[in-house]
């Protein structure tokens, strides 16, 4: 079973699908939207798996809606306006239906998210992050949990380790797995915030509660007690932090 949510400004447009999913047993209708607004509410409620996403909507649009929720599921937009429709596939979007669309052009929509989950969760994390950043250093990382995206707040990670070609983030809340190495990790953020100081780690110097010296080399303390080692090549990073 998938949870869907359809979100939609018109009755017609959300009855539509409905009548349209009743075709397909294990996609089950969890919640309806008319504007964005209750869009973000349901998503971030529901978590569902597959949402119907109309783009011009009261409140806040399809994009807009994007950029609110905790988890990142697979899309299809669905939407009367064709001018949309070049941003929606340069965004990367897994389909888009144009109104009006006939019962074998949705079903073709939904072959594509049954034959490509993995596919289309690959095409949805350059959208969801392009929607993410921001002038400076992005707010939020997506990483993927199973078969969703999930956001995790950059003010929340305590440390990066790195994991071969990927690199976990260690939160309070538990370690997530990010598809980006350490060193495009550091290139993303804010370097005021987060020091590299050992070719396999980066701390957040927010969270480290004391620094321990030794004759030749030193130990971060972070404020959850894990232990983070200095390695000699960054060892004078450490030391700019002294007064």
């Amino acid at each position: 079973m998938q949870k869907v949510i359809i979100i939609d400004d018109e009755a017609a447009g959300r009855m539509l699908i409905r009548q349209y999913l009743e075709a397909y047993p294990t996609l089950i209708v969890v919640g309806e939207a008319n504007n964005g607004v209750d869009a973000v509410r349901l998503i971030n409620e529901f978590r569902p798996d597959l949402i119907f996403l109309d783009v011009q909507m009261p409140g806040l649009t399809g994009f807009d809606v994007l950029k609110h929720i905790d988890e990142i599921p697979q899309i299809i937009f669905s939407t009367a306006y064709d001018q949309y429709a070049l941003r929606a596939f340069e965004v990367h979007a897994v389909d888009y239906l144009l109104k009006p669309y006939t019962r074998d052009r949705f079903a073709q929509a939904i072959q594509r998210i049954t034959d490509g989950r993995q596919t289309n969760l690959q095409k949805i994390q350059p959208l969801a992050e392009s929607l993410l950043a921001t002038a400076d250093y992005p707010e939020k990382i997506l990483v993927q949990t199973g078969n969703r995206l999930v956001t995790v707040a950059v003010s929340d990670i305590l440390r990066i380790e790195a994991e071969g070609d990927y690199a976990t983030l260690v939160t309070a809340n538990g370690k997530h797995l990010s598809n980006y190495g350490i060193s495009a990790l550091e290139a993303k953020l804010n370097p005021k915030q987060f020091l590299r100081v050992h070719r396999s780690d980066i701390i957040n110097l927010n969270f480290v509660r004391e620094i321990q010296k030794y004759p030749s080399s030193y130990d971060v303390i972070l404020q959850n007690g894990d232990v983070v080692r200095v390695s000699r090549s960054y060892m004078d990073k450490i030391r700019e932090l002294t007064f």
